[in-house]
C-alpha cells in the first residue's frame, strides 16, 4: 500500500478483532444476545435499538437486518429503532435531547422485549435514561460498549464490550459482532 496509514488502520483493526475473540466475556455475551433476541421474538416481544451519531447508524442497520432479512429468507422480526426523526425532533425541542430515546422506551417497552444500546462511551445521557426506563419497565437491556462501558455499564443486563479507545474501530467491533448475533438468531429461530 502507498499510503502507510491504510496498513496501520487494518493492522490495528485485526489486532482488535483478535482481542475481541479471544476474549471469553465477548463469546458469553454474544451467546447471551442470541438468547435474548430469539426469545424475544419467539414470545411474541420485540427488539429496540439506538445509539448516536454513527452508533444510531448501527442501530437502524441491526434493526432493518432483522425487518428486512439478512442471510435468509423469512418472515420479518419485530426490531425498531428509535430514530423518527420527528419524535427526535419533537422531544428535543419539548423536552431535551436527554429523553429522546426514554420517551420512546417508556411508550413501546413491554417486559420480555429488548433494547439494544450501542455506544463507545456509554456516558451518553440519552441511552442512560434510555435504559432506565427500560429497566423500570421490565425490559431487557443490552450494551455493545466501548472503553469500559461508562455509566450504562451498571445499567446493563449484558455487556458486549468492544476494545480500543477509537470510535471507529469500537463502532466496526460493534457492527461485526450484530452480523453474527443477526445470523446466529435467524439460525436459532428455524429461518
Amino acid at each position: 500500500m502507498s499510503h502507510p496509514s491504510l496498513a496501520a488502520a487494518l493492522a490495528q483493526a485485526e489486532d482488535l478483532l483478535r482481542q475481541f475473540r479471544e476474549d471469553s466475556a465477548t463469546t458469553d455475551a454474544l451467546d447471551r444476545i442470541v438468547d435474548l433476541v430469539a426469545g424475544a421474538f419467539r414470545s411474541g416481544g420485540k427488539l429496540m435499538t439506538c445509539g448516536n451519531g454513527g452508533s444510531m447508524a448501527d442501530a437502524m442497520h441491526v434493526a432493518e437486518e432483522f425487518t428486512g432479512r439478512f442471510r435468509r429468507d423469512r418472515r420479518p422480526y419485530p426490531a425498531i429503532a428509535l430514530g423518527d426523526v420527528t419524535h427526535l425532533t419533537c422531544v428535543g425541542n419539548d423536552f431535551g435531547f436527554d429523553q429522546v430515546f426514554s420517551r420512546l422506551v417508556e411508550a413501546y417497552g413491554k417486559p420480555g422485549d429488548v433494547l439494544l444500546l450501542l455506544s463507545t462511551s456509554g456516558n451518553s445521557n440519552n441511552l442512560v435514561l434510555a435504559a432506565e426506563a427500560a429497566r423500570a419497565g421490565g425490559v431487557i437491556v443490552v450494551g455493545a460498549l466501548g472503553r469500559g462501558g461508562g455509566r450504562l455499564a451498571p445499567l446493563c443486563d449484558v455487556i458486549l464490550h468492544a476494545p480500543g479507545e477509537g470510535s471507529d474501530r469500537i463502532q466496526e467491533l460493534h457492527m461485526l459482532a450484530m452480523h453474527a448475533v443477526i445470523e446466529a438468531v435467524e439460525f436459532a429461530l428455524g429461518h
